[in-house]
Order: C-alpha cells, then structure tokens, then sequence
C-alpha cells in the first residue's frame, strides 16, 4: 500500500505522539465513549486511544487505519495489556467490511477521501451497524481553512449540515459542529453525528 500524502503526515504525528506518551482522547472521542458497546469498529483508529478506552469497558474491538506507526502501536499496547483488539493496517479507500457491529465509530477520516469514495465508504459503514447499533461519524465541513494535511488531489470537505443530513430515519444521539484555531490563524470546521440505527 503506497502511503498517501495524508497517510504520511499523520503516520509522523503518531509517531510524535508515541515518542510523547500523548495518549489523551481528543474531544470528538469523548464525546463518543459513552455510546459504545458490543463489538465495535474503529475505523480510522489512528493510535487507538478509543479502541483501548472502549476495550476496557467491555467491547471486542476491530481497529484499522492506514497507519503502520499507529497500528504497530495499537497492537503491541492490545498485546501488553490483553485487551480484546484485532488491529490491521488497511487501506480504507477501498476496504469492504464483511462483519457488522454494535458501535460503528469514524472519527476524522473520510474527508480524507475524494467525495465519492467518502460517501461511498460512509454508506458502507451505515450498512455495517446492526439494528439498533449505533454509528458515530465526524469530518471536517465547508469553512475549513486549514488543509495542509490533505492530498490536494484527493480530500472531501462536506456541506455543513450534509453528514446529519444522510442518516434520515436514524435516530440522532448527538449532533453538533464546532469550530477550532489551526496554525497561522486557520480554522477546522468538524461536524459530528452520533445515530442509532432503527430497528
């Protein structure tokens, strides 16, 4: 798998991270935590902070990014503390899922992905929560200054209200979008959904 400019800048940060015992859940994981159960995937787990949060509350977790820093160390924590992880490296442009889970969660990956591999991969993950499992899904949205972390021929900034938009007939457990500085006075728009799948 060649990694892509994206793969790359985020492959250095966890390895930064790593060499930093920084292993804090950013906010968009706090949030998520409460909801999870069951058998959940991680998609996009970067170095697995919420994999490992939700494992030790309970959950058998599927973790898988690009990332061969953040997967060596997700793994060899999973290994050192017996807890139930499966974490590969994949390339999730492409990845078709063969399971479903309790706990969808995909945090701050698919705009990432050109716009139609992100919607394509977004519909795949909806498909894969079971009846009454929960998704919880955050991008960046229009209003996004900062872009230096993208592929400049291959991200997906969505429409402000598109992501809530697309889980019509879900029920929504949460739903916001928040504002963040970024270097040389940026600005990184996210917008979160976190929705139960109907029965």
């Amino acid at each position: 798998m060649e990694p892509t400019p994206s793969v790359q800048f985020f492959d250095t940060q966890f390895q930064r991270q790593v060499d930093s015992a920084d292993f804090a859940l950013n906010p968009f994981e706090q949030a998520v935590l409460p909801y999870i159960s069951g058998r959940m995937l991680d998609y996009g787990c970067g170095l697995g902070n919420l994999a490992v949060a939700a494992a030790r509350k309970g959950c058998s977790v599927k973790a898988l990014d690009a990332s061969p820093a953040a997967i060596a160390h997700l793994q060899r924590v999973a290994l050192e503390q017996g807890l139930p992880i499966e974490a590969a490296a994949a390339d999730l442009r492409a990845y078709g899922l063969t399971e479903d889970f309790d706990t969808v969660v995909c945090i701050g990956l698919l705009m990432f992905f050109d716009c139609d591999t992100a919607l394509r991969q977004l519909h795949d993950l909806q498909q894969h929560v079971r009846p009454g499992g929960v998704v919880a899904i955050n991008v960046l949205v229009e209003g996004t200054t900062f872009l230096d972390m993208f592929d400049p021929a291959a991200y997906c900034l969505f429409a402000r209200d598109e992501l809530a938009s697309r889980f019509a007939g879900w029920q929504l457990l949460h739903s916001q979008q928040q504002d963040f500085a970024a270097p040389k006075g940026q600005l990184k728009s996210f917008a979160t959904v976190i929705a139960r799948r109907p029965h």
